[in-house]
């Protein structure tokens, strides 16, 4: 959370987080694509040998004012092979919410629960545990025969009931909106929190 009081807005980041060729950037490229190009900045690609970190931010008029800003949301996704571990903590520092996207393919459970221990591994590395903090998962690529089922894939990756779960087809952007939308509300709600402690 970086807060710009000339301009009155509050930056907040949110990270997309998940195997490699599961989704992530395709997401993305969706939410960059929906979103009016008077209020968002260019998407921006940093390739390597087999995948790529993009991000871009957005003004999120929709959710409201936070303490009386108007939050600015700057999108990322982190590369998704193990081989770039440091860059997918380096992304994570100062994230203020996490969409992890998992894939449906049965023979990519091992590589969810990679990630996700991965990820939670990251985030207890800047002093961040799952619990309280803005967390949603996706499951996506829905439309593919011989998909997992959604409770095997949360017994897979051990996660509770408390954390939300949409089921998505990416490249339709089926489940796309409504995964941002889910992790932007509980980033504000998040953040007023915070704003509010501090505040008193």
């Amino acid at each position: 959370m970086y807060i710009n009081y000339t301009r009155r807005e509050i930056t907040v980041k949110v990270v997309y987080y998940g195997p490699a060729l599961g989704g992530k950037t395709t997401n993305l490229i969706q939410i960059h694509d929906h979103v009016s190009g008077n209020q968002r900045s260019e998407l921006i690609s940093l390739k390597t040998a087999e995948d790529r970190t993009l991000f871009f931010d957005f003004l999120e008029l929709q959710l409201g004012k936070i303490g009386g800003l108007t939050p600015r949301v700057q999108l990322y996704t982190v590369p998704g092979q193990a081989r770039y571990e440091a860059s997918r903590r380096l992304v994570l520092r100062g994230a203020d919410g996490v969409v992890f996207v998992g894939d449906s393919q049965p023979d990519r459970q091992k590589e969810n629960l990679e990630s996700w221990l991965g990820m939670t591994q990251h985030l207890a590395g800047y002093g961040i545990e799952l619990q309280g903090f803005p967390v949603v998962v996706q499951l996506n690529k829905r439309d593919l025969p011989g998909a997992v089922g959604v409770d095997l894939f949360r017994r897979t990756i051990n996660l509770n009931g408390d954390t939300p779960l949409f089921e998505a087809v990416a490249l339709d952007c089926r489940g796309v909106r409504e995964t941002l939308r889910a992790i932007m509300e509980r980033v504000v709600v998040r953040l007023k929190r915070e704003i509010s402690a501090s505040a008193a």
